[in-house]
Formats: C-alpha cells, structure tokens, sequence
C-alpha cells in the first residue's frame, strides 16, 4: 500500500491555500526550494501531477484527492489532540464552508453565532453559488457546503435543509417606466435587469417560467424570445443588488425574507404574486467523526427550521 508522508501532503495543502509556493514557505517558515522538493517528491511517489505551476496554483483532478485527503487528516488529527487534552496550544479549529451569497446576507449570521464558543471554531466562509458551491467540495477546499444539489460529493454526508423562496420584484417607477404596456410576460423579457453575477440564472428562469406552455410542458408555438435584448446589470454584492433593484436599475429575484418591510412600505412591487421560484438548499459535509462539524450542522439545521 503507498504511503503519503505527511510533510509532503501538509505541504501540498500550504501550497493551495496560500496559492504560491513563496507564500506557503513563508507560512511554514521554510524555504521555498524545500517546498518545491516536497511537492515533487509527492509528484513523483503518487505517479501524478498534482498542482499546475500557475499564480495561483490549480490542482489537478489527482491534486484535488490529496488536498481532500490532507484536510480531512488535519480535522481529525486536531479533534484527537482535543480528545486527549493535548490542544493547548489555544488554536482555533477552523472550518471551512462554502455559502450563497442570500444566505449569508439573511439567516446563516445568527446560526453560527449560536455554535458554543468552547469549541473555538473559526469560521473560513466561502461565497459561492448554491448550484457550484459542491465543486469546492470536490476540489477539497471546503469542508462543508450550502448547495441545492441533493445529491451527495463522494465522502460526503446530506441534510436537507429547506427551500429559500425568491420573488421578482422591482421599484413602482420601474414599473411604470418598463411593465406598465402590456402583460408580464410580454414586457419583462426587455426590461432592464439586475443578476447578482454570470452564474446568477434565476430571472432568467423566472421569464422562461411566464411563456405559455403545452401541456407537455413545452412552450407553445408563437412564443418567442424578447425582441430587445435586456440591459443587464450585474451587481455581485448582496447589499448592493437590493438596492440597484430598489433605485430602479432594474428588476430582480430576492429572498422574500429579505424584502417583507420593503413590501409594506411600498418601496418594492412583487411583479407575480402568485408566482416565485423555490431553491431547495441541503448542509453537505465530510464524513467525519468531528464535534466542531456536526455543532455547526446542527446550528444551520435549527436555524434553517424557522427560517425556510
């Protein structure tokens, strides 16, 4: 059986997380050619390429099994030492997650805080898309993963979570200018819109969900694309998105729970009230025996209770 020699593997996850080979001898204060023997050395004793040599660094598909495999060895090696009472050095834990950008703009703040301090979490958030958010747990730079796929990553354990529903809203002014001639379903498609980015696709699924169907589901014949394309805005910071949709930049999906005052003060306008999109969400995680993982689990899924 091959052995990875733990230097080596520890070294490859320094490499990844600082992104340079100059930046991971700097965090373990050694040099950077002492790296690099490592690094080849793992190379040449796996029979693979792990990392491609760019800035930052990218792992390859055989990289991404060793960083995997490194990380979760760290856990479990720190929740032993704890186990023990050999953790006294007073290092955090840290967990790294990746989270919607809506999730952390609603309710995720509040469940986290509510994880008992003794267990000395530090929490390393990364934003990302629901619908990718499981690739960072494939590539195994994450431990853990909001995603809307229910389907689990190898090694990976599921819990449902609940659905985040999202409504298409717009300022009375934009409603004026842009929807007022005709039905919804006519007008939207050309009126300006904002997408938190290019992965962001649920207006666009919201317009395709307004055009007339058959009653096999496909669309009927006539419907046809807007005749104008859209100006598109795209505005990647959750704060911001709600407001360039309240100014009137355009209009947008937004987490009904995020927009109940606006709603009632007449600030927004829901353009379909009997119309939204439902986006299942789902806690994947290793499949680790790790008191610091499963208390986080728990605090999101009790959070999730009363807020999904």
């Amino acid at each position: 059986m091959l052995d990875l020699p733990l230097d080596q593997v520890r070294t490859l996850l320094a490499v990844v997380d600082a992104g340079t080979f100059d930046a991971a001898a700097r965090v373990m204060s050694v040099s950077p050619s002492a790296v690099s023997q490592r690094i080849k050395a793992l190379e040449q004793r796996t029979g693979r390429v792990l990392l491609l040599r760019s800035k930052p660094v990218r792992l390859t598909e055989s990289g991404t099994v060793v960083v995997r495999f490194a990380r979760q060895l760290s856990q479990l090696e720190r929740d032993a030492r704890t186990a023990l009472g050999m953790a006294d050095d007073g290092e955090p834990t840290t967990l790294s997650i990746a989270v919607p950008a809506d999730s952390l703009a609603t309710w995720l703040m509040p469940a986290l805080a509510s994880v008992p301090t003794r267990l000395r979490i530090c929490f390393d958030l990364h934003r990302e898309d629901q619908d990718h958010s499981k690739e960072l747990l494939m590539e195994g730079r994450v431990m853990a993963a909001i995603t809307s796929s229910a389907r689990p990553v190898q090694g990976c354990t599921v819990r449902r979570l609940g659905r985040m529903a999202y409504r298409p809203v717009a300022s009375p002014a934009f409603v004026e200018r842009w929807l007022s001639p005709g039905p919804l379903r006519q007008a939207l498609p050309s009126a300006p819109v904002v997408h938190f980015d290019r992965k962001d696709d649920l207006q666009d699924r919201f317009v395709r969900g307004l055009a007339p169907r058959n009653g096999d589901g496909t669309p009927s014949a006539g419907t046809s694309a807007a005749r104008t394309p859209p100006i598109r805005h795209y505005v990647p910071a959750n704060g911001a998105f709600l407001d360039a949709v309240t100014h009137g930049l355009g209009w947008g999906m937004i987490p009904g729970s995020q927009i109940t005052a606006l709603l009632a003060e007449g600030a927004l306008v829901d353009l379909a009230p009997e119309h939204h999109i439902d986006v299942p969400l789902y806690w994947q995680q290793w499949r680790l025996d790790s008191p610091a993982l499963a208390a986080v689990a728990d605090a999101i899924a009790a959070a999730c209770h009363g807020n999904l």
